[in-house]
């Protein structure tokens, strides 16, 4: 038996079936985290030039934009030396630690798309109070949140794991996850396992607030024609996003707790890692080409661009 103390490295057993391809996924994969960091920098810069996207809304979308870049830097330079190498392996404090980023990236990104919501019901709920509301003190409180708690939920989370000591150092996914490690434990994973349920239960709360922010957003919105393209202009975006990645969240959640090994390893790599590929790529696209005003901020910085260069 094997425990905490001797296990020293981790085999990552996600990329068994995609040695006589490698070479075609570390392409497709280099290209996806290429554009993913294109495109999400791309929005930051933008918004943090342009002193009239300097609004609670773009100020969030910005963080949403930076937590992505934060959670696939988590993921891909690993998976993408993966590809070009043999063994695949990890060290016991790089995979904690990969742990660590992916968990907070997660956590972090569905708080702050629960205070997206709660921004956009106040614009369109209650828009002569909006901004006594959504104040810059506010503003600073939520981002605080949205970084401070997933770090704390997540700490919490690996020192829990840390204490366990280890029978088995395989872990059947493309990266390391906090649930994988738990269930090489020797030992009772009890204390782990309702820390977890106690972490779903938060996430299940934000996401009854985001559903309770978009029920009073579209009852606002069917009086009349101007909200509803309001709605269309600048919750649509949100709405799609939140629906993606909760999507992702929930099937990889119970894939990991209770899934069956019976699941094709493609399948299986899909749903470990699309929370982690289709939200940060698609992001800033869908906010780039739906929301007008950045969409034109773009434009304008790349034109100016392109006249300096003549």
């Amino acid at each position: 038996m094997q425990n905490s103390s001797s296990v020293t490295v981790f085999t990552l057993h996600g990329l068994n079936e995609t040695a006589s391809h490698k070479y075609i996924f570390f392409a497709f994969t280099l290209l996806a985290y290429l554009l993913i960091c294109l495109l999400n920098l791309t929005l930051i810069i933008t918004i943090i030039i342009e002193k009239t996207l300097h609004e609670p809304m773009y100020i969030f979308l910005c963080n949403l934009c930076v937590n992505g870049l934060y959670g696939t830097a988590g993921l891909y330079p690993k998976l993408l030396s993966d590809f070009l190498s043999d063994s695949h392996v990890i060290s016991y404090a790089g995979c904690l630690t990969q742990a660590y980023v992916i968990y907070t990236s997660v956590l972090s990104e569905f708080t702050i798309l629960t205070v997206m919501a709660y921004d956009r019901y106040v614009a369109i709920c209650k828009p002569l109070q909006y901004h006594s509301i959504i104040t810059a003190r506010t503003v600073s409180k939520f981002l605080l949140i949205s970084w401070i708690l997933p770090f704390c939920e997540t700490t919490t989370a690996i020192l829990l794991t840390i204490r366990l000591p280890l029978c088995g150092s395989d872990i059947n996914k493309l990266y390391c996850d906090n649930w994988s490690v738990v269930k090489l434990s020797c030992l009772d994973i009890t204390i782990n396992n309702l820390y977890g349920y106690i972490l779903i239960l938060i996430q299940v709360s934000q996401a009854l607030l985001i559903v309770y922010s978009y029920n009073q957003i579209i009852r606002a919105c069917v009086k009349s024609s101007e909200e509803k393209g309001k709605f269309l202009q600048t919750c649509f975006p949100h709405v799609f996003t939140v629906i993606n990645f909760t999507t992702a969240i929930v099937f990889d959640v119970l894939h990991s707790r209770y899934g069956s090994r019976n699941i094709p390893q493609a399948v299986r790599n899909f749903l470990a890692v699309e929370f982690l590929i289709i939200p940060p790529l698609l992001n800033p696209l869908i906010y780039g080409l739906k929301l007008s005003q950045i969409r034109k901020t773009v434009m304008q910085l790349f034109n100016r661009k392109v006249e300096a260069q003549y």
